[in-house]
């Protein structure tokens, strides 16, 4: 076989691969919001109560065994990922909605009117996420909502980075200029020339974020932020769980496989559905009515 016939067949091939890994991103994220929605409703033993002692092995009626204080691993497993899931996807409706209404506002404006809101987004950008969890927590203390708001804020300002650069490469194309000059209004030119060009990056873009979000809720739940025990929680089970890995290393290793393995398929699958929206003439090809 010619190298020009095997490259035609490696091409070939190309999409199929990719629609099976979506399909397998797509199942493991489907996998894991069942188990975070749905964990509360199969669990069959309370997460609070203590059933045997600390670290012990899987055995009867302990399908994972136990966690540092003798409680039921299956049913704090079950019951730990709706509220870091939850805050997550808050957080990324949040950062995203920020970032779309900023970026395609700056994107529109003059280079020199919107550089001083730029520079203010930029401080907030290098400003710690972890020192913003904890401004939060500390004026609410066991509070979501405060974990939530701190944790959208620290993603707001990377979407509306990228937003703002690709609505300004979208306005530089004729189409822009011309609905411009025809007297547009900025809402029109946002609905009808920008917003359905960016579609596929906004998506991408809040698939990072959304990991990023998921990887902040751990970490604050990590820390002993927002609700606190005996509440179940994936992040806050890592630590809690850590002497005793080497008794029973299932509570440490399970909810760091579920957010790893949720976080790494999601990403995957935004990245799938931006490049499917896109098509291959690229996200700003030409005007969408």
């Amino acid at each position: 076989m010619s190298p020009a016939a095997r490259g035609a067949r490696v091409r070939a091939r190309a999409p199929a691969r990719r629609i099976t890994r979506a399909r397998v991103c797509a199942a493991i994220c489907l996998l894991v919001v069942g188990i975070a929605l749905l964990g509360p409703l199969l669990a069959w033993a309370s997460p609070t109560e203590q059933v045997g002692a600390p670290f012990e092995g899987p055995g009867a009626g302990l399908p994972l065994g136990t966690d540092f204080l003798g409680r039921d691993l299956a049913a704090r497993v079950l019951h730990g990922g709706r509220l870091v899931l939850g805050v997550a996807a808050g957080a990324t409706v949040l950062a995203t909605a920020l970032g779309l209404v900023g970026g395609v506002l700056l994107g529109l404006m003059s280079e020199r009117a919107a550089e001083p809101v730029m520079r203010a987004v930029d401080l907030l950008a290098v400003f710690p996420s972890l020192l913003l969890l904890l401004l939060f927590a500390t004026g609410a203390p066991g509070s979501d909502l405060a974990v939530l708001l701190a944790v959208g804020l620290a993603c707001a300002p990377f979407s509306i980075r990228v937003i703002r650069t690709v609505t300004r490469q979208t306005a530089a194309g004729g189409y822009v200029r011309t609905a411009r000059a025809r007297g547009d209004s900025a809402w029109a030119l946002a609905r009808y020339d920008i917003w359905p060009n960016i579609a596929g990056t906004v998506l991408a873009d809040a698939g990072l974020r959304f990991v990023a979000a998921v990887h902040l809720a751990a970490t604050a739940g990590f820390l002993g932020l927002g609700r606190g025990a005996p509440a179940a929680h994936w992040g806050r089970m890592i630590r809690e769980n850590l002497p005793g890995a080497a008794l029973n290393p299932l509570p440490v290793l399970l909810p760091a496989a579920l957010l790893t393995a949720f976080a790494v398929a999601v990403n995957l699958l935004a990245d799938h559905a931006a490049a499917r929206r896109a098509g291959p003439a690229g996200p700003s090809g030409a005007p969408h009515a």
